[in-house]
């Protein structure tokens, strides 16, 4: 017997959503009683054989609570058990990993329109080649939560985290150079997205701040802002991005000019780096910008198995059905045995 109890849901038996319904199983019978019994002054309509269908109606009638009233009454139950809405346990599942919560800091200064890089065969500034590139990475980040915000002269979050990684890429789509102010503000930056993540599980809070430029602007100080972030366990990934500066792009041809390196930060950079615990990356091209970002991606998230659950499956149609049947045989029967006793009666 107990081997046949899982098969009769004994196991997976979730109970009724609204079990409230159940309450209205004794409706008819306090109807019956309760209610008056509704009256006629017309006359008696005479039939021959009254004394005959009398007794049939004493045999077996629904005013007498034969066999007939047991099947509507059946019915009656039935029914409010499937409004009830009784329901099964199905299968555990296991919901997907997810990996770490990553905000997506990228420069939108004047500087990163200098066009000094290349994408297939064409030149094109460094906003174009850092979206492409970035639109690669997203592609790669299934299961983690991903956020996006700009900086120029201001820092704004164009993108909550979210699993929603087309969102996103459509978010720094339409980002443009000047979006957020000529100049770069990376202190804030920082702050912004430390803001963002400081509320998520510890461990996995996770920044990548890309730019091609020197802090001189906003109210946060850049080292400043990463002794917050190391506070609040936040891991910053920063990454110089921009041409030796060595070169000008004019009618399609690359000739000298001069500026170096002086125009990007790379101490900085990587002091914020180290001080949260991240890494600093140099990018001269669209080629070493790829190879960073999937560097970046060969870390090992942190897996959060999602609780096993099991879905609630609806079973109410089994009880209506089983009312439906009921009911029937309920106006079925009494016809049958009334042509049963007639015959008998004739034949007496």
């Amino acid at each position: 017997m107990s081997a046949l109890w899982p098969a009769l849901g004994g196991e997976w038996f979730a109970g009724f959503a609204w079990p409230w319904l159940l309450l209205a199983l004794p409706l008819p019978w306090l109807a019956r009683r309760l209610l008056p019994t509704a009256r006629s002054a017309s006359a008696a309509l005479k039939v021959p054989y009254g004394a005959r269908l009398d007794a049939i109606a004493g045999g077996g009638g629904l005013a007498r609570g034969g066999h007939a009233s047991w099947w509507l009454w059946l019915a009656w139950l039935l029914l409010c058990v499937a409004a009830a809405r009784p329901q099964q346990l199905g299968e555990a599942v296991q919901p997907p990993q997810t990996g770490r919560d990553l905000m997506l800091a990228v420069d939108l200064s004047g500087s990163m329109g200098e066009e000094d890089m290349t994408l297939g065969n064409a030149i094109v500034d460094r906003l174009t080649a850092a979206k492409a590139v970035i639109a690669d990475f997203l592609d790669r980040r299934e299961g983690d939560r991903v956020g996006l915000l700009v900086f120029g002269q201001k820092a704004y979050a164009l993108a909550p985290l979210t699993l929603d990684r087309e969102s996103v890429r459509q978010q720094l789509r339409d980002s443009v150079v000047g979006l957020a102010g000529r100049e770069t503000a990376i202190g804030d930056a920082i702050g912004l997205a430390v803001k963002r993540l400081r509320t998520q599980p510890a461990g996995q809070r996770v920044l990548i701040l890309l730019t091609d430029g020197v802090s001189n602007a906003g109210q946060l100080e850049p080292v400043k802002a990463a002794e917050l972030a190391r506070d609040n366990g936040v891991r910053v990934h920063t990454i110089a991005f921009g041409g030796e500066g060595g070169e000008v792009s004019v009618f399609g041809f690359r000739l000298p000019a001069p500026g170096g390196d002086d125009s990007m930060d790379e101490a900085t950079l990587k002091r914020i780096a180290d001080i949260t615990g991240g890494r600093a990356f140099r990018a001269r091209d669209t080629a070493e910008l790829a190879g960073i970002y999937a560097e970046i991606n060969r870390l090992e998230p942190v897996q959060r198995p999602g609780e096993r659950v099991q879905p609630r499956l609806e079973r109410y149609p089994w009880p209506l059905a089983a009312a439906l049947l009921c009911g029937l045989l309920g106006f079925v029967l009494p016809r049958g045995g009334a042509r049963m006793r007639l015959r008998q009666g004739g034949t007496t």
